[in-house]
């Protein structure tokens, strides 16, 4: 073992001369020693030694040595004495090549890791380090904002949206429908003309420091960028004069440079103007919803008032819109967003209104006493009124056109509402006026609004191209101009009752049953008897909450008895298809319905009145879904706008929708084939008069809040809803006694609207028919339907059970064979007012009969469900 590791050198003082001194010693040959050892037993144990200058450290061993030996070499022992190009090792002390004479010699710049450091003390920075970093990174951002501070101006205009202007809509054809905007909805106004308590109320709610500030929030920029960087909103980062500069000189883009621009144009802004100049810019640029711009014309758009006779508690109103009129404008926007509805926007509008004026109060902008005042009622703002040019239909369109628009693009409310674009629809006008027509007439025919039952009457109508997914005509109700606000059109919460069959229909044929191998015939057979258990799939029946059976009811106690489903959808009977739904799977239903085209949101809960039609989506959606049936099976979503331009450049987002094949071909073609039988032979006769191949459903809801009639050619998909609605609180009421009848089925009025609006539309263009439908599924009834007894003939035949009462007035004319009953307008009555239907006698289904009493369409109320929707109410005479 060699002397360096029998005895560790001990540190010594000394300096560059005991350096040197190593040096001259390694020439005898031996070993340098290290600085403060002498080589001696003693200098171990700590003795002095001479010129050291003092008592010297005493060790406790050889490993406390070493440790020492490595600290006075700088930490690393063996690199100090590497050997020299003579053969000889360096003195550790000395001008070797190692690291330890490297840092002696010379200091670094940045000393980290910490030279003299050993451990994790080498790894901690000085302090001089850490004050030199933040002293460089403190004066880069002061360089760097002068920079930008000198480089960014105000801007010597105000941009387009400080200006606004109008948006432009255009028909299918191109030619221009209405120019539409809030170019037309601005007034500034002086801030002596705009009252304290609304200066106050936004500064209580936005900007407490608002007169003390610079005119930015630097810890409300930061979150403002922390939120950018997650995606989130960078609402709240800004103060009243970046809010100002943001609206009179900036774009509304959310990006890092657009936001450090705000910041610079701010403080420049702060110098240039008073705080009194930039309240009142900011109030008179913010958007307030429904088009309004400033506080003007908010003001009037409200509460019908100038913006100086406002009151505090519809000062804190109307500052409480600033943080987002879709979300707090109590009228609702859930066409924009479905969590913007009435009663969620009122509930937000009155909890920040609340707030504000408690913000106003804790600020001592107002006393005790106008505190009381005005937050003892709140200030219930008017309903939505119709701009200029959006009277009739076309508010309802271009409502339409709008939602799209927001819906497929980045393009926000407040941007949009700004102006500015050019918006090319699907809608036809020569269409748009035949539908409103249509409803006119046969309103004006049976609806008298001085008959109480009468009133509230409303309508909603849409027609798509099938394969296409263009919405070429919509009928949204009065109009803007008669205070009607919400399009019928494309509102929900409307059961469309048995227009939903059809579905449960197509499920069948596509999965089956749990009882099937495979698709299902429409020749199958359910028990169609009224007040009928319905059955699980293990056998079981279903019970309501109180372990009570489920009772499913029809329209009517006739005894149908096992009919065909051709037969049951013919009759709109009830029974066979909540059974049939159940044995489907009510999921599978859904699944159909929705590649058809339904919207997620408007499903009702999956129990056995699912299959009755208790989910609420749109005409629109109704009339794109039926669309899927025209189209032999492929589905294309329902869009009305085509293109979009801004200052000349097309916007992105508007290629037709893809066209999908939603469910196999020949289960569309075999629906269509049963729903050409509605018309031809069931609740839809009064569609006869169309005079062409056509396809439809009634569907009449319980209580009888609402009818429906949905129906297509090859060209065209229409669908007709009819229901009254309590104008206060928007909920449906039962149209029994309606137009003077006992109830209205959707095989009635809405049918001949349907009926009145398809002629026209239709006019000139070829009877395209339907394709040939190939034979599908087996054969399997329900359970406990009779084995049929063989006969020698395949020829259906079916026996009418009763013959009409009432002789009807008119008999409706069809290019088909005429059926053997004789019917009135509204289709065949008997003595009980409903229309007559055929009954299954031998458990076949086909000729035309005179079809007995009841026939019934559906729906459900609390797991029981009354059908509905026959037609021939209004068979003879009308009250």
């Amino acid at each position: 073992m060699s002397e360096h590791r029998r005895k560790p050198p001990q540190p010594q003082g000394g300096g560059r001369a005991a350096a040197r001194r190593g040096q001259s010693g390694s020439s005898s040959g031996r070993r340098a020693a290290p600085r403060g050892a002498t080589g001696s037993p003693s200098d171990s144990y700590g003795s002095g030694s001479p010129g050291s200058g003092g008592e010297e450290r005493q060790y406790g061993g050889r490993a406390e040595a070493r440790r020492a030996a490595q600290r006075s070499t700088g930490g690393n022992r063996r690199r100090g004495a590497e050997p020299t190009r003579g053969g000889r090792r360096a003195v550790p002390g000395g001008p070797g090549r190692g690291r330890a004479a490297a840092v002696s010699e010379r200091r670094r710049l940045i000393d980290y890791p910490r030279a003299g450091k050993y451990g994790w003390q080498r790894w901690v920075p000085s302090w001089k380090l850490v004050s030199g970093l933040c002293i460089g990174f403190l004066g880069s951002l002061v360089a760097v904002a002068g920079i930008g501070y000198a480089m960014v101006s105000v801007p010597n205009e105000e941009n387009a949206a400080a200006l606004s202007q109008n948006n432009v809509y255009y028909w299918a054809d191109g030619t221009q429908m209405v120019a539409a905007g809030s170019g037309t909805n601005r007034q500034n106004v002086t801030i002596e003309r705009i009252p304290p308590a609304m200066r106050w109320a936004v500064i209580s709610a936005e900007n407490k420091s608002f007169y003390d500030d610079s005119g930015v929030d630097p810890m409300g920029i930061a979150r403002a960028l922390a939120n950018m960087a997650r995606g989130g909103d960078t609402q709240g980062g800004s103060t009243i004069t970046q809010q100002f500069v943001k609206n009179t000189y900036l774009s509304q883009e959310q990006t890092l440079s657009r936001k450090f621009k705000e910041m610079f144009i701010s403080i420049k802004v702060g110098t240039k103007l008073t705080k009194d100049q930039i309240l009142q810019g900011y109030l008179n640029t913010s958007y307030y919803g429904r088009g309004a711009y400033g506080i003007q014309a908010a003001a009037q758009t409200y509460y019908g008032k100038d913006a100086d006779r406002l009151t505090a508690s519809e000062c804190a109103f109307l500052a409480a819109l600033l943080k987002g009129p879709t979300y707090y404008d109590p009228a609702g926007n859930e066409g924009l967003d479905t969590n913007a509805t009435k009663d969620a926007n009122r509930k937000r509008s009155e909890e920040r209104w609340g707030w504000i004026l408690e913000q106003m109060h804790n600020d001592d902008k107002l006393t005790d006493e106008q505190y009381q005042k005005a937050i003892s009622k709140y200030p219930e703002p008017q309903g939505r009124k119709a701009t200029k040019g959006m009277s009739g239909q076309i508010g309802y369109l271009a409502d339409t056109a709008k939602k799209y628009v927001l819906n497929h693009s980045n393009i926000s409310e407040k941007q949009f509402d700004q102006g500015g674009y050019q918006i090319k629809t699907t809608f036809e006008k020569s269409k748009v006026e035949a539908l409103t027509a249509a409803v006119k007439k046969v309103e004006k025919q049976h609806i008298n609004p001085k008959r109480e039952l009468d009133r509230h009457v409303q309508f909603g109508a849409a027609s798509v191209k099938p394969k296409d997914g263009a919405i070429v005509a919509l009928y949204g109700g009065a109009g803007y101009d008669k205070g009607h606000f919400n399009n019928n059109a494309d509102t929900s919460g409307v059961p469309v009752g048995s227009t939903w069959k059809p579905f449960v229909l197509a499920a069948a044929m596509e999965h089956g049953t749990y009882r099937s191998d495979g698709p299902l015939s429409p020749l199958s057979k359910y028990n169609g008897n009224d007040h009928l258990k319905v059955r699980n799939n293990d056998g079981t029946y279903v019970l309501k909450k109180d372990n009570t059976p489920f009772f499913q009811e029809n329209e009517s106690d006739h005894p149908w008895g096992y009919i065909t489903l051709r037969k049951a959808m013919e009759q709109s009977v009830n029974t066979p298809f909540v059974q049939l739904g159940m044995d489907v799977g009510m999921r599978n239903v859904r699944d159909v319905a929705e590649k058809s085209g339904i919207l997620d949101a408007s499903f009702a809960t999956l129990d056995p009145s699912f299959a009755l039609g208790t989910s609420t989506p749109s005409a629109i959606r109704m009339a794109d879904a039926y669309a899927t049936f025209a189209a032999a099976g492929k589905q294309a979503a329902p869009y009305s706008v085509t293109s979009v331009k801004y200052e000349g450049q097309e916007v992105a987002g508007f290629d037709k929708p893809r066209v999908t094949q939603a469910m196999p071909e020949n289960v569309a073609n075999n629906v269509t084939d049963v729903l050409e039988n509605v018309i031809q032979n069931g609740t839809g006769k009064n569609a006869l008069s169309l005079g062409r191949t056509a396809a439809g459903k009634t569907g009449t809801t319980d209580e009888n809040k609402s009818a429906w009639f949905v129906g297509y050619t090859k060209q065209l998909s229409t669908s007709v809803a009819m229901f009254r609605e309590d104008p206060k609180s928007a909920k449906l009421l039962s149209m029994n006694g309606t137009a003077g009848v006992e109830s209205i089925h959707g095989g009635d009025i809405p049918t001949l609207v349907w009926t009145e609006y398809m002629k026209a539309a239709l006019k000139g263009k070829a009877d395209l028919g339907f394709p040939e439908p190939e034979k599908i599924g087996t054969i399997q009834d329900a359970l406990g339907a009779p084995t049929p007894k063989p006969t020698p003939s395949e020829q259906p035949s079916e026996t009418p059970s009763e013959t009409p009462s009432a002789t009807p007035s008119e008999t409706p004319t069809s290019p088909s064979p005429t059926p053997s009953d004789t019917c009135g307008f509204f289709g065949c009555e008997d003595d009980g007012g409903q229309e007559n239907g055929g009954q299954d006698n031998g458990g076949t289904d086909g000729g035309v009969t005179a079809p007995p009493t009841g026939p019934t369409e559906t729906n459900d109320d609390g797991g029981t469900s009354r059908g509905n929707g026959n037609g021939g109410i209004f068979g003879g005479p009308n009250g």
